[in-house]
């Protein structure tokens, strides 16, 4: 049983703050210890609950935060920027499961701790077939495309809600209750670890009656941007069209799923240089 784990850091418990979770900064070589525990919290859980193997994608800034002699399971690590597929690089349809880990809310949903969509210089929305999406839905459409369920996600519990609608049969493992975009109430790193390994094992143990995601096809994605030069910058990709009524609102649609979130990671990559 091959599980696929796609690690962010912004929903590790305890993490409030930029400067904790950026290369170079003083406070992040503590917290990258941090992460690297919850990410082998949800490994061991899965092997708990039968798993066997795992690829790791560090999908966080230069993706490149975990120490790979580190990871439990045995499991194999695909770090570096630049992945065609982003934070969904190497997944296929030979994966069983998909999990989410330490993943946060979107820029525009509900009170969520260091909320963002991909670029918070560029991007201030985006919905899927008109919900409110997190990274979680849009990355959601990847494992459409390849056929295999997401099982779980771990974060605050503003996160486990937005992918409700995308993947409702998914686990949450809720680890700190966001008070405001810097600021939370976290677990103790232990607890918070075993919640995480307790939902890991439920959600594999659950594989058997995993449904897909819950996308309809073809799928849209309503990106708002933060200006209007974003938004023109935008359209210059290919079967990506200006809302006619929204100076800012851009959108791309497509049967696809994973061509159109191709489509949407090469926008945030081409607006990310005008934002910065």
């Amino acid at each position: 049983m091959k599980i696929f784990v796609s690690s962010d850091m912004e929903g590790t418990a305890g993490v409030v703050d930029w400067s904790q979770c950026r290369p170079g900064q003083p406070e992040y070589a503590y917290y990258r210890t941090l992460l690297q525990a919850e990410v082998n919290a949800s490994i061991e859980g899965a092997e708990a609950g039968g798993a066997n193997a795992f690829l790791v994608n560090d999908s966080h800034s230069t993706m490149a935060n975990l120490r790979p002699d580190e990871l439990a399971g045995r499991a194999r690590y695909l770090s570096g920027r630049h992945k065609p597929l982003y934070m969904m690089q190497g997944l296929d349809s030979s994966y069983d499961g998909v999990f989410f880990v330490s993943y946060h809310g979107s820029m525009s949903g509900e009170r969520a701790t260091l909320s963002h969509t991909y670029n918070p210089a560029a991007i201030s929305e985006v919905r899927l077939n008109g919900v409110v999406a997190g990274e979680s839905g849009i990355n959601a459409l990847v494992a459409l495309g390849h056929g295999v369920p997401v099982l779980l996600v771990t974060g605050d519990a503003t996160t486990a809600a937005e992918l409700e609608p995308f993947c409702p049969g998914a686990v949450g493992a809720v680890v700190k209750s966001s008070v405001s975009r810097f600021a939370a109430d976290s677990l103790h790193p232990e607890e918070a670890r075993e919640v995480i390994r307790d939902a890991a094992r439920r959600a594999v143990e659950g594989l058997p009656s995993a449904a897909l995601p819950d996308i309809a096809l073809p799928a849209t994605l309503t990106v708002r941007m933060r200006n209007p030069d974003l938004a023109e910058m935008a359209t210059w990709v290919t079967g990506v069209e200006r809302d006619p009524a929204d100076a800012v609102t851009v959108r791309m649609t497509d049967e696809d799923p994973v061509r159109l979130y191709r489509t949407f990671v090469t926008v945030v990559l081409l607006t990310r240089g005008i934002a910065e």
